[in-house]
């Protein structure tokens, strides 16, 4: 099978500038999560099976028609979720089509299926946004449902390699504002060696409608927001261990 007989489960497609990486970027979101994170603001991504079949030659046609806009901002082509590593082989060959367009390529995980990442597929990954989401494993647990230690595995191995990474973690008040638990991450990532900034997310609750609309119970609902002097002293913290934060 050639890359781009490839079949996949792919939720959704955008064009994004700032947010998923370097420049402007298509994004292919895919279908599929192991986590169920209280925050999470795409609880459609969660079952592949909700997905429309489809094939890595269907999604790079669609790209195409962005890819001259995307390398002249030194944008690319972005692997999102739901959780991409759910479809490994799909997401290797998204990857090697938009190498073939000229395009940088940059994987957004949880790293929770780091492991199923193989070296083809990571020889094709410029740059991986990595979701580290708590430090202390029993809080990890609580939150998403998983285990953390699999992520830090994956991101040690990035750092192996020498595979650029940008942390993303999700500030949402009385849930991951611990101050123990933020240093935990930054002094983790600090150590790392290929950590180029940190994404200090805010939490929101855009994502209200998509549980109701699915009848699922929003755990957070009634959380508000990160003031900006949260999110300050959080970002701080990350400074203070010598990251790039924004």
């Amino acid at each position: 099978m050639n890359n781009l007989e490839v079949p996949g489960r792919l939720h959704s497609w955008d064009v994004s500038t700032g947010v998923d990486g370097p420049g402007t970027r298509f994004v292919a979101f895919l279908s599929g999560c192991p986590l169920r994170c209280l925050y999470c603001q795409n609880p459609d991504t969660w079952r592949m099976r909700d997905g429309t079949a489809t094939t890595a030659g269907a999604v790079l046609d669609t790209a195409r028609g962005f890819a001259a806009f995307a390398r002249t901002t030194g944008g690319g082509m972005t692997v999102s979720g739901g959780e991409p590593l759910l479809q490994p082989a799909f997401t290797r060959a998204l990857f090697a089509g938009a190498k073939e367009l000229g395009l940088h390529t940059a994987l957004d995980t949880s790293g929770a299926l780091g492991a199923r990442a193989g070296e083809d597929l990571l020889d094709l990954t410029d740059l991986v946004l990595l979701d580290i989401k708590s430090w202390d494993p029993a809080h990890y647990r609580r939150l998403t449902g998983g285990e953390v230690r699999p992520t830090l595995d994956f991101a040690r191995r990035l750092a192996a390699r020498g595979t650029p990474v940008w942390v993303r973690y999700v500030l949402v008040p009385g849930v991951t504002d611990d101050p123990g638990d933020v240093d935990g991450v930054a002094g983790f990532a600090a150590g790392l060696g290929n950590v180029e900034r940190v994404d200090v997310l805010p939490f929101h609750r855009l994502g209200a409608a998509k549980y109701d609309r699915l009848g699922i119970p929003f755990p957070l609902r009634d959380t508000a927001p990160p003031d900006r002097d949260l999110v300050d002293r959080v970002r701080d913290r990350f400074r203070d261990a010598g990251l790039v934060a924004y």
